[in-house]
């Protein structure tokens, strides 16, 4: 059944106008009246809905059921990424929203070559909101992933109220496969550096302010590639139930 994010307030026997992105896929995918869709608006649980009128730039539906079943992952984990060239970020969003990440914080570190302020930062993440949305539509998750703004790296880092801070690099002496093994499933924030990594006196000042410095292993992997792989390591060996 096809999945649709509607950030409308919903419940059983609730009728409603589609949002206009939702009833333009509908009618691309040329549904009909009395097809049924899912429906979710982020707050748990999905719903059931039927098509209940179509018109050119108009779809109307009925919510029939509920239910409360979710995909979510019984701990949190922020994914702290520095921005990377090009389309990257997109794809790592993408991905990282299918592996059940619960936060997303871009960063400006000392080697992006990516460099977003102003309106072209909220054009950046209006955009990445959009491919949140369409991943949790994909992967069958009923909660959004919250996308926090842009952040300098040594502003966010000075923070002392986030949760235990993971910072990944060749330099690490433990890998992160090693200390998941040996420690309880808990919220983390995996910080990830731009290509080329972050910068001698980042990583100096992440330690400083008590992030653990871990690696993935004898290989360098790429940004796009690490915090996934990081991701997908704690999933395997934490359980995601």
């Amino acid at each position: 059944m096809h999945r649709f994010y509607c950030p409308d307030p919903l419940a059983i026997g609730t009728k409603l106008s589609l949002p206009d992105a939702v009833a333009h896929h509908v009618q691309v995918i040329r549904m009909q009246v009395g097809n049924p869709i899912t429906l979710f608006n982020g707050e748990g649980g999905e719903f059931t809905a039927v098509i209940t009128q179509m018109e050119k730039k108009r779809v109307e539906a009925e919510v029939k059921t509920f239910s409360p079943r979710e995909a979510e992952l019984p701990y949190a984990i922020t994914l702290a990424q520095a921005l990377p060239e090009a389309s990257k970020m997109d794809w790592i969003i993408e991905k990282a929203v299918e592996l059940g990440v619960t936060a997303i914080q871009p960063l400006a570190a000392q080697r992006c070559v990516v460099r977003l302020n102003g309106e072209r930062a909220d054009k950046k993440h209006s955009h990445w909101q959009g491919i949140i949305r369409a991943a949790a539509e994909q992967s069958g998750r009923n909660r959004l992933a919250h996308l926090a703004p842009l952040s300098d790296f040594t502003s966010w880092i000075a923070q002392s109220d986030l949760h235990k801070r993971i910072l990944l690099s060749p330099r690490g002496e433990q890998s992160l496969s090693d200390w998941a093994r040996h420690q309880p499933a808990q919220a983390v924030s995996l910080m990830i550096g731009p290509e080329g990594g972050f910068s001698d006196g980042e990583e100096k000042l992440a330690c400083e302010h008590g992030a653990l410095m871990l690696t993935m292993g004898a290989r360098v992997l790429r940004t796009e590639t690490a915090g996934l792989s990081a991701l997908a390591a704690l999933n395997a060996i934490w359980g995601e139930m």
